[in-house]
């Protein structure tokens, strides 16, 4: 059962970060197209070329909020990688049930505590 709900979610969260794709990029994109421009911004010693840097700033930064849902798509990949990670986990019990009244499971346990 456990494996099929981290199936189910699994596949709940590839749908969900393939949608964001598109958006995910554009995000990245803005981003650096942002940190391209501030450092032109820096450079540029006129006070027009700052003003023209700081108007294109902005209109990427517009660019950037209209795709800020693109978060969700970077959630649901943290989501995909947990679940991958959890999925590959070993839930095996080596000792088996504690029935305190079998002596022998008993001894068996407390062994098994005795090794770690």
């Amino acid at each position: 059962m456990r494996k099929f709900m981290l199936f189910v979610g699994g596949l709940i969260a590839l749908l969900v970060l393939l949608a964001n794709l598109g958006p995910m990029v554009l995000l990245g994109l803005s981003v650096w197209l942002l940190y391209i421009i501030f450092k032109k911004f820096v450079k540029s010693d006129s006070v027009g070329a700052k003003i023209g840097w700081v108007i294109l700033g902005l209109v990427i930064l517009g660019i950037g909020f209209t795709n800020i849902y693109a978060v969700i798509g970077i959630a649901a990949a943290f989501a995909l990688y947990w679940i991958v990670k959890n999925w590959k986990k070993d839930n095996h019990n080596p000792v088996g049930p504690t029935d305190d009244s079998d002596p022998f499971t008993n001894f068996e346990r407390q062994w098994a505590e005795m090794k770690n």
